[in-house]
């Protein structure tokens, strides 16, 4: 069995990997909390290779990671990026989003994920882009999931990310749908 290094000291995000894994023979272990990669890259291309890289060539192990945001058509592709700076709790992070959007009606908007696996010696062998439209509602709704997750409302489910059931959002999600496309290449990376 080999081993895949996830490039986070968080053990929720490694648990969220874990069940799109499960088809493959792949043992996920957190990076060390001690190694601290800065997130310096313009997209989320650029960061998922910037993490997966840096642990890989430090640990001399495969590698892991993803980076994931928010996009919204009104802000320009805002917060994007900085998602998770936009605010210090969720809630500031809401707070600040649906100030900002205010009475635009243009409340569309995305959430993308991009996952990227290095080898060893730090070369990225793989990478894949997920994207969920939907559009910013007013005011939360639902009770599951975390940030942006009860504003972020999914036409085609009639939900947001915080009312759907963890299989639904699993399947439809930003990182579902880049799982989608990674896990049969990373399946022939097991041979």
């Amino acid at each position: 069995m080999k081993t895949l290094i996830v490039a986070t000291s968080n053990p929720g995000k490694l648990r969220e990997l874990q069940d799109y894994l499960t088809e493959i023979d792949w043992e996920l272990q957190l990076k060390p909390k001690e190694l601290e990669i800065e997130e310096t890259g313009a997209t989320f291309l650029d960061n998922a290779c910037l993490k997966a890289s840096q642990v890989a060539k430090t640990m001399g192990q495969w590698a892991i990671a993803d980076d994931s945001g928010l996009a919204v058509d009104a802000l320009g592709g805002a917060p994007g990026i900085y998602s998770a700076r936009y605010g210090n709790t969720d809630q500031e992070r809401i707070d600040r989003l649906l100030k900002e959007i205010g009475s635009n009606p243009n409340r569309k908007a995305q959430f993308i994920c991009v996952i990227a696996i290095a080898r060893p010696d730090g070369s990225i062998a793989l990478n894949a882009k997920g994207v969920c439209q939907g559009e910013i509602l007013i005011a939360p709704r639902g009770t599951k999931g975390f940030g942006y997750d009860p504003i972020f409302y999914v036409p085609t489910q009639q939900q947001t990310f915080a009312e759907m059931s963890p299989e639904v959002k699993h399947k439809i999600s930003h990182r579902g749908k880049a799982f989608e496309i990674l896990l049969p290449a990373l399946k022939t990376l097991q041979d």
